[in-house]
């Protein structure tokens, strides 16, 4: 069972980076570091509704230290972190209470990452400045959890009993 289970994370591991890899190559140029579809968080969201929290948590915090060294540098792990630690949280929360869809869940998830990353950002820069991003951030976010979430939903319906059959073999 540990070794089918090691395969299925990598299998989702492998999904994710390649997903962040393609995001990469897509230039969106709104003025404003930080703004990106996140397409990674696909797997994230398909992962938290098909496999649980504990796959989701695990394969994004893998991915973000994969990601960091084999494309960013350490400041981009540091603020990939804290908005995934953000995002993770605030998508638990809703997911729990079962009154949100998965595009709900998804667009929270977009603009907490936003939201912590840009308070790690003035804790880094020591400026409060930077809280006059959160705006544009927020909107981004809304508008990436949107197309995130739209796209997760419709993946989790084609993929859960595939997923759950693997998982309970």
């Amino acid at each position: 069972m540990k070794t089918k289970m090691t395969a299925f994370y990598g299998m989702f591991l492998a999904l994710a980076l390649v997903a962040g890899y393609v995001e990469r190559l897509i230039p969106i140029n709104l003025g404003i570091p930080g703004v990106k579809l996140g397409l990674a968080n696909i797997v994230t969201m398909v992962l938290l509704y098909t496999a649980g929290k504990r796959a989701a948590i695990c394969v994004t915090a893998v991915r973000i230290l994969l990601s960091g060294l084999l494309f960013g540098s350490g400041f981009a792990m540091v603020y990939s972190a804290a908005g995934a630690a953000c995002s993770m949280l605030a998508m638990l929360v809703l997911k729990k209470t079962n009154q949100f869809s998965c595009t709900g869940v998804s667009v929270a998830g977009g603009v907490f990452h936003n939201v912590g990353q840009i308070l790690v950002a003035m804790v880094v820069l020591e400026t409060k400045a930077l809280v006059y991003y959160l705006p544009v951030l927020i909107i981004s976010g809304l508008g990436a959890g949107i197309l995130i979430g739209l796209v997760s939903g419709w993946m989790i319906r084609r993929l859960e009993p595939v997923i759950r059959e693997t998982l309970e073999r």
